[in-house]
């Protein structure tokens, strides 16, 4: 199933997403009034014929404004540096990186950090920051995937048994908070920080190598699959949860591609009037403008 939260006529409703109709199924009953109806969905296990006995209306897409599917981040959302070959290779010449302490610029384990909750944002709504705060705001577009169980210590095999589906995410960067603190908390945890959506994808119908590209002004940056990682899924979940819990409703950035803006000679930092787009098969797109507070 594709799952989203839309806007129709001021009201925010939950959804299912028919892509190849360009339709969108308003679910109503007890699962919509709840307060983070995905993330309920996702904890309850909830599956997609459950919700279209729920439905009340079809519509067009283009009738609906799509929201960040979760009402807000469970916890801090999960991200993953460096996991494409060219891309830690871009980063690690860009200057921008205060991290490695001369080791390779290749990790040998996921480099794994976190955004703050407050950087959810919508996939059409602004990025936003203060250029008296940072003048180096650099985009990343990711596979995001969805964790849909309570679990730990997993293995490689069993992991994708843990995942409910996948996002289309942007883990924005302040490219200078970033070095300058030599670590990645504060330069990628600015509010807003972390558009998603327009829907979550349930992982029977996500395409087994997605595809992720990135534009800025319709100039394509980024282009890459998941195949590609370094460190596939699996690898990352098996890691991660040997360390800690991991909770329905999750989200693990899995990385960017090579073509981020400190990628360039000079940088291609955004700015203000910019529109950043990610687009992921079969998860949708992010359209994102730039705005300078």
């Amino acid at each position: 199933m594709k799952i989203a939260r839309v806007q129709k006529d001021g009201q925010i409703h939950l959804a299912l997403v028919d892509e190849a109709k360009q339709q969108v199924a308003l679910v109503g009953g007890p699962l919509a009034q709840h307060p983070n109806p995905v993330l309920n969905v996702i904890q309850l296990g909830v599956s997609a014929a459950q919700l279209q006995a729920a439905v009340t209306a079809r519509v067009p897409m283009a009738q609906v404004k799509f929201m960040a599917p979760l009402s807000a981040f469970l916890r801090n959302p999960f991200a993953v540096g460096k996991n494409y070959h060219e891309h830690a290779m871009e980063f690690d010449k860009s200057g921008f990186n205060a991290t490695t302490g001369g080791a390779s610029a290749i990790p040998a384990f996921p480099q794994i950090f976190t955004k703050a909750t407050l950087t959810l944002n919508g996939p059409t709504d602004p990025i936003q920051f203060n250029p008296k705060h940072t003048q180096s705001v650099d985009y990343e577009g990711e596979i995001g995937v969805v964790i849909g169980t309570t679990c730990r210590n997993v293995s490689k095999a069993d992991a994708m048994k843990q995942v409910w589906g996948f996002v289309a995410t942007n883990d924005v960067t302040a490219r200078d908070l970033q070095k300058n603190h030599a670590q990645w908390f504060l330069g990628k945890s600015l509010d807003g920080f972390c558009p998603i959506g327009p829907w979550m994808t349930s992982t029977d119908e996500a395409p087994t190598d997605m595809r992720m590209q990135t534009w800025v002004n319709g100039e394509q940056r980024q282009n890459a699959h998941i195949s590609q990682l370094i460190f596939d899924v699996p690898t990352l979940i098996e890691q991660m949860s040997a360390a800690m819990t991991l909770l329905p409703g999750d989200i693990i950035l899995t990385g960017t591609s090579v073509g981020v803006g400190i990628g360039f000679t000079p940088p291609k930092f955004l700015k203000h009037g910019d529109v950043v787009r990610v687009a992921i098969s079969g998860l949708g797109e992010l359209n994102n403008p730039v705005q300078e507070i």
